[in-house]
Order: C-alpha cells, then sequence, then structure tokens
C-alpha cells in the first residue's frame, strides 16, 4: 500500500492496523488511499542533492490555492478517528501520531508541505510531522523544522526531534546543542538517534558536557546520570563497543515524558 522502500514503514502500518478499532482501520484506509492519490505531482521532487546545503527558514510556503486537500484534512483530524481496538474504544493520541507519519509518507510530502503543516499544527501534528522526516527523502530541507523544536521547552517536541533526521543532517554545533536541550529539559538521552555513534571521540562534546557539570555544581544542582552517560560515550571508539543490530519488534511512537 504505501511505495516506499523503508522497511519501518510497512512495519509501522501493521502494528497500527491491528491495534486500530475496526471503524479507526476503515478511516486508515481511507486516508492513506487519499494521501496516494495526491501524489500525482502536485509538488516537485524534494531536492536531496546537496546534504549539506542551505536550509531555508520558516516559514517556506503559503497554503496551497483552493480548498485544503483531503489528506491534509485527514491528517489533522486523525485525533478524532483513531481509537483503539479494546472496549471501551476510547481516543488513542500514540496512534493518532503513527497514523499521521503514514499519511505524510503515503503523500510523499515535501518540505513546503511539512513545512507549511508543522508551522500551522498542533504539538501532536508538529510531533507526527518530525517523526515522519527520516522517511520521506527530503534531505536537508526540513532542518529548521528540528531547529524549531529544540528552541522549545515541550519535552516530547524535543525528543520527536533527536531521531534519525537530526542524527543525519544536524550540523556538530547544532547537535551537540541539542544535546544539551535534552539534559537541560529533562530528555532522556535515550531519544537520541545515533547517539553513540557521533558522540564517539568527540572533545569538543565533552568539553561542553564538563561547563554544563560545573555551572550545575556551582548552584547547587545534581548532575543528570544522563550527562555522565554521555560523557563517557565520548571517549575514543573500539570495535567492541559496537552495538549489535536491533531486533526488536516494530513499535507506535513511545510517548516521551511530560512537561513539568
Amino acid at each position: 500500500m504505501l511505495t516506499t522502500a523503508d522497511d519501518w514503514i510497512p512495519r509501522l502500518y501493521t502494528a497500527l492496523h491491528t491495534r486500530l478499532h475496526a471503524a479507526a482501520r476503515a478511516w486508515l484506509t481511507d486516508s492513506l488511499a487519499e494521501a496516494a492519490h495526491a501524489v500525482t505531482s502536485a509538488h516537485p521532487a524534494a531536492d536531496t542533492d546537496h546534504p549539506t546545503g542551505p536550509a531555508p527558514a520558516l516559514p517556506v510556503s503559503e497554503p496551497p490555492a483552493g480548498p485544503t486537500p483531503a489528506w491534509e484534512t485527514r491528517f489533522a483530524e486523525a485525533g478524532r478517528y483513531c481509537t483503539r481496538r479494546e472496549p471501551p474504544h476510547g481516543a488513542d493520541p500514540e496512534a493518532a501520531e503513527a497514523a499521521r507519519v503514514l499519511i505524510l509518507c503515503a503523500a510523499h510530502a515535501d518540505v513546503p508541505t511539512v513545512t507549511r503543516l508543522y508551522a500551522h499544527g498542533t504539538a501532536a501534528e508538529r510531533r507526527a510531522v518530525l517523526g515522519a522526516l527520516p522517511h520521506l527523502g527530503l534531505g536537508p530541507g526540513a532542518r529548521p523544522l528540528v531547529e524549531d523544536a529544540l528552541r522549545t521547552n515541550d519535552t516530547r517536541l524535543v525528543a520527536a526531534a533527536v531521531g534519525p533526521y537530526a542524527a543525519r543532517h544536524l550540523d556538530a554545533h547544532a547537535w551537540r546543542h541539542a544535546i544539551l536541550k535534552c539534559l537541560f529539559t529533562g530528555v532522556p538521552v535515550r531519544a537520541v538517534a545515533g547517539l553513540a555513534q557521533r558522540a564517539r571521540g568527540d572533545t569538543e562534546l565533552a568539553r561542553m558536557l564538563g561547563d554544563y557539570a560545573r555551572e550545575r555544581t556551582a548552584a547547587g544542582r545534581a548532575v543528570p546520570d544522563d550527562l555522565h552517560h554521555v560523557l563517557a560515550l565520548t571517549g575514543p571508539a573500539r570495535t567492541a563497543d559496537r552495538p549489535a543490530p536491533s531486533t526488536e519488534p516494530p513499535r507506535l511512537p513511545a510517548e516521551p515524558p511530560a512537561t513539568a
């Protein structure tokens, strides 16, 4: 159903389809069909030839002329229609987020589209946009969305922002500050994709972590355990440190901690 080489997407669809109530499954099927139908050259293909090229500032596009595309309406209304299979068939925010990711992927949403949906979306819709970025093949053009999320104090947005897209496209300076943002806001660093690989041997990150730890200590505040964990990762790479490939089954998006 989803024309993508990303194996994670069809596995997410299977997990979501199993979790949803019958009416919600029908809604999801219709939503994905409408999104796939919209892939008729409505937007030019995203430029992915320059992985380190400049990224546009927000916002980059105006709403499309005429009626809102049906799939974008489906994207917005997912929270109302995604209900659990088990009684009492209550609303399922995690399922709604997963459904929005699938809709974006089925529509092959480009940079202007995801930027518009992010700029005008609720926090839940913004998290879904961030979650879809690694699967859309957009290149660096959506970096401003990640950077915007990292400027907030919404811990769920911050956690969504430090996923695989950030690991691939944030430059070293921005990525280091993303780590500090997680420590400052209390987002567990396990949310950071590619943490061990990018932190290994990063002496500048080690210096920044040391400075932050000293500031916390001088202010009489505890140093987060995660800081010591990341600091340990900044040591030289060793073959034994390379993680084994994951064999975990697909999951719906995890719930990061709520903002205090």
